[in-house]
């Protein structure tokens, strides 16, 4: 399951500060801490007890600590490739190379006796220079990939781009990280960042929650690290609910159903979560359908014009005509058929293109704005999870 973490700003923030935060986010399972190491000013024994208090007080909230460091900071505190014992010395878990040595450099830094797992830039590091690290004797079990952060508008990733490189580095059998932005007020990063501190662009100014959905549903991102400081308890709760995989129960109408037909467990996953603005008019019964059916999924031959999920009609449900207003509905309209086309009554659908409002469906709700983001992303056989959004 993909993790989260968050950052940490050592010269714009506060030890007190910093350890609030950190204990704030423990209480929603955040696994990681980021903090760049080069941006702190001193000299060598002050930046290292600097990090090494704060390594401690992520330990004690079982946290790992990835420090952000390049050539120039390994020469500061009297470090190289082969020698990582200062870092050592303040039980870092993680050290993430902003920029790179060579090739040789790099599998010896990887390779190192303390088993600190070296971290590459994604965003600038093409992917057949991590193959040929693994082609050479790295160990690719300590290794791993994270994107650039980009605190200045219109700068980040292209999407495409993004996706085509982490696809090429997870078919190498790297983890990939990458950075989304909290939308909390009076945040702070580096260089002055103001406008959310992200990866990709385009994901800059969507609630958090919403990010951590679609890069989620990308299946080719292992953890998210929240850019800019701090992020509010509320984002944070709600985008660590949003990754909870629901379990298949034998008690789920619909997993009983699959069962009979042979489905195994694996056909449960994996989850792609949508949120919607419900209908006002939607029943009860419609919404038990919607949000607690389980697996909401097609069976790999759905339209260009509707995505449909078909096992509910086999609960037979009672689905009265109910009156929707204009002659089409519209992508992103969230519709169940209802009994006007009994043999499919109950099926939930969601409209990919615009079709003709003939009766036969009921209007159950509309996508929030950005989640077409996710739908491009929905492949045949994928299980969707409907959340419901507020009005």
């Amino acid at each position: 399951m993909m993790t989260l973490g968050i950052s940490v700003y050592p010269d714009l923030q506060t030890v007190a500060e910093i350890k609030s935060y950190i204990e704030m986010a423990s209480h929603y399972g955040i696994q990681t801490v980021f903090s760049s190491m080069w941006s702190v000013e001193g000299n060598k024994p002050a930046i290292l007890n600097y990090f090494y208090e704060l390594i401690e007080i992520a330990h004690c909230h079982s946290m790992q600590v990835c420090l952000d460091v390049n050539p120039e900071c390994f020469k500061k505190l009297d470090a190289d490739y082969n020698d990582l014992s200062v870092f050592k010395e303040i039980n870092a878990d993680i050290l993430r190379m902003d920029i790179s040595y060579d090739l040789e450099k790099s599998i010896a830094l990887i390779n190192n006796p303390y088993s600190i797992r070296i971290e590459f830039n994604a965003s600038v590091t093409p992917p057949n220079f991590i193959q040929q690290l693994i082609e050479q004797g790295a160990n690719v079990s300590n290794m791993s990939v994270s994107h650039n952060f980009y605190p200045q508008r219109y700068t980040g990733m292209k999407w495409n781009q993004f996706i085509e490189n982490n696809e090429a580095l997870k078919k190498l059998g790297v983890r990939v990280s990458a950075f989304i932005s909290s939308q909390n007020d009076n945040t702070l990063g580096v260089w002055g960042a103001s406008q959310g501190l992200c990866t990709v662009e385009k994901l800059r100014f969507l609630p958090m929650e919403q990010q951590v959905r679609i890069l989620a549903a990308t299946e080719n991102v292992d953890q998210l690290v929240v850019g800019n400081a701090p992020a509010s308890a509320e984002e944070l709760q709600a985008c660590c609910e949003s990754l909870k995989v629901i379990e298949p129960d034998d008690e789920m109408p619909g997993v009983s159903i699959m069962k009979k037909f042979g489905a195994e467990r694996n056909r449960f996953f994996p989850q792609k979560k949508l949120r919607l603005i419900l209908n006002p008019l939607v029943t009860e019964n419609e919404k038990d359908i919607l949000f607690h059916f389980m697996p909401h999924s097609d069976v790999g031959d759905s339209s260009e014009w509707i995505w449909r999920s078909r096992m509910p009609r086999f609960l037979k449900p009672n689905i009265p005509y109910r009156c929707a207003a204009g002659e089409m509905f519209d992508v992103g309209d969230v519709v169940m058929v209802n009994n006007h086309y009994q043999h499919y009554a109950g099926e939930v659908q969601i409209v990919l293109q615009p079709i003709v409002n003939d009766g036969t469906r009921n209007l159950l709700g509309h996508l929030i704005d950005g989640e077409e983001q996710i739908l491009e992303l929905i492949r045949a056989g994928d299980v969707v999870v409907f959340l419901k959004g507020e009005n």
